[in-house]
């Protein structure tokens, strides 16, 4: 075993605080890596305050990883010892699913994968994330970071990128499809940027005009405030698909009604409560309300390869890691352009 520095939530809603964690030696098919970055998730607040349900404490959080390999073990042939990589939201499923065995481990039904930290592994010890020195990940649940990316605007790829990239990729956002982004926060301004750079004609749904700049900067073409009555009049069956960034529950039936017959609302935001839907929302229109997590880990590396290529990451604002609480309460507000990333040498 390893001891390295982190920051926990030693209990449910409690401040983060630095502390030691142990990692496990590194196996046969393991890589060691040396965080150099980590992302805040909202989903890491979620987790943290308990709000989707039980959890397990004390919790090191961070499921958007980016750093450097420093030992692997004897039987890795993907990875190397400076290679830079990533980890996202998962280290471990059953692989032996039919979802596994399609690459969709973020689907697995053999007891489900393995989340990067608030699980239990298959020794039945608690995970850890990324808000720590080092980290120890099964060479098959690692991707590999393009030169091109640097590793801070390639952290919050780990997550926020795959999330909005596999629905687009699914729902063949491309030239000739008219696509909402409903959000413009840390998930959202990932959805601009790629579903652009697939050539879709991309719409953003903000609450307001506030970030209207930013997001026809980052590709949109069109950009509309939901506060506004008129957005719903004037984009009435307008769109092919559109993307939920949200995290608190919306008028489904309302932005059911923006989209074409045989349009979809896919939603990857998870909020808190559930939502009531009148099913004639659907019907009307034989239109499909559907939801996506993540991406696997081949369709990962895809992604990587794509930010990549097109040249862009993740917009952020790096911190200290004595930030991180000061910046939970930022995501929170809303007050993040539009990716806290911490500088994990900080911890």
């Amino acid at each position: 075993m390893t001891t390295v520095a982190a920051y926990a939530a030693p209990a449910a809603k409690a401040p983060l605080e630095r502390t030691t964690i142990e990692r496990r030696e590194v196996g046969a098919h393991d890589v060691l890596i040396d965080v150099k970055y980590s992302g805040i998730c909202h989903s890491d607040i979620h987790q943290a305050r308990e709000g989707w349900g039980e959890a397990i404490f004390p919790m090191v959080p961070g499921h958007e990883i980016a750093g450097v390999v420093t030992e692997v073990g004897p039987a890795v042939s993907r990875f190397a010892v400076g290679d830079r990589v990533g980890v996202g939201c998962m280290v471990d499923s059953c692989r032996e699913c039919e979802s596994c065995r399609a690459g969709q481990e973020q689907y697995c039904t053999g007891g489900g994968m393995v989340g990067t930290y608030n699980a239990l592994d298959k020794n039945g010890e608690p995970t850890y994330g990324g808000y720590a020195e080092k980290i120890v990940v099964d060479e098959n649940y690692v991707v590999g970071i393009p030169e091109g990316l640097g590793l801070d605007e390639a952290a919050p790829l780990l997550c926020a990128g795959i999330t909005l990239y596999s629905p687009l990729k699914h729902w063949n956002a491309g030239p000739g499809k008219k696509v909402a982004i409903l959000g413009m926060g840390g998930l959202g301004h990932m959805g601009v940027k790629i579903a652009h750079a697939l050539g879709a004609e991309v719409t953003v749904l903000s609450q307001s005009l506030r970030k209207k700049d930013d997001g026809l900067e980052l590709g949109a073409d069109h950009y509309y405030a939901t506060s506004d009555p008129r957005t719903f009049e004037e984009l009435a069956g307008t769109f092919d698909l559109i993307v939920s960034t949200v995290s608190v529950p919306l008028d489904l039936a309302a932005y059911l009604a923006l989209l074409k017959s045989d349009g979809a609302l896919v939603n990857v935001g998870a909020p808190e409560e559930p939502i009531s839907l009148n099913l004639f929302s659907l019907i009307s229109g034989r239109k499909t309300l559907a939801g996506s997590a993540i991406g696997g880990i081949a369709e990962t590396q895809e992604m990587l390869d794509f930010c990549a290529e097109h040249g862009f990451g993740a917009e952020i604002e790096l911190i200290r890691a004595d930030q991180i609480n000061e910046a939970y309460e930022r995501v929170l507000a809303s007050d993040v352009r539009y990716r806290f990333v911490i500088d994990t040498s900080t911890i």
